[in-house]
């Protein structure tokens, strides 16, 4: 359920007044992930390592009140839930995108993340879902990657995390994650809670 509400009544409210008619109001911040226990897990549970990453995402922003907030044309609004997008290559050759529904139950998010994505990759289209608070992924595996930013304009406000390939060593495979967000949503210590939050739901895998 989305709900329009008055910032000044909530914790962003000089953090909104402040950035909400920024022509540049996203911050990037990166984190490196040891994913050792992520890659195992995908193997373990025969789940897509993209998919479980995706799922532990939604799972590290779940406990933070600010990824219900969305600033938006102006307004400020709250959503009751979350979803994960994701960019799939379509039957076309192009690029289609879906949001899959987050649940706490892994093999839950599992099954609507290929049902979804096929349906993306068949239709050659974009799947939204209506009355959800949507985090953007976008994974690039075809190369390893330092830092990946996205548009700066506002024109997008949703968070968004973004990947390429994961490098192993001899003793731990690793992955650098680029996290973008709007500064009237929430604030770089908002962010560091979230990536600390989603290395504790890597380890818990």
């Amino acid at each position: 359920m989305k709900t329009e509400i008055n910032p000044n009544e909530t914790s962003r409210r000089n953090a909104f007044n402040w950035w909400i008619s920024s022509t540049q109001p996203m911050v990037t911040v990166v984190k490196t992930f040891n994913v050792g226990k992520l890659r195992k897990a995908s193997k373990r549970m025969d789940i897509k390592f993209n998919t479980l990453l995706c799922w532990c995402i939604g799972k590290a922003a779940s406990t933070i009140d600010e990824f219900y907030l969305l600033p938006e044309n102006g307004k400020m609004y709250r959503y009751d839930k979350l979803a994960i997008n994701v960019i799939v290559i379509d039957k076309k050759g192009g690029i289609s995108m879906c949001d899959i529904p987050y649940s706490d139950n892994i093999r839950t998010f599992d099954a609507d993340y290929q049902r979804l994505t096929a349906l993306a990759i068949d239709k050659c289209e974009i799947l939204s879902l209506d009355g959800y608070m949507v985090i953007g992924t976008s994974a690039l595996p075809h190369t390893e990657l330092d830092i990946i930013v996205n548009q700066y304009s506002g024109t997008l406000n949703n968070p968004f995390a973004v990947w390429g390939r994961y490098r192993r060593s001899l003793f731990k495979t690793t992955l650098p994650i680029s996290f973008q967000f709007h500064h009237a949503q929430m604030d770089g210590l908002h962010a560091c809670r979230f990536l600390n939050n989603l290395q504790a739901e890597i380890n818990r895998l």
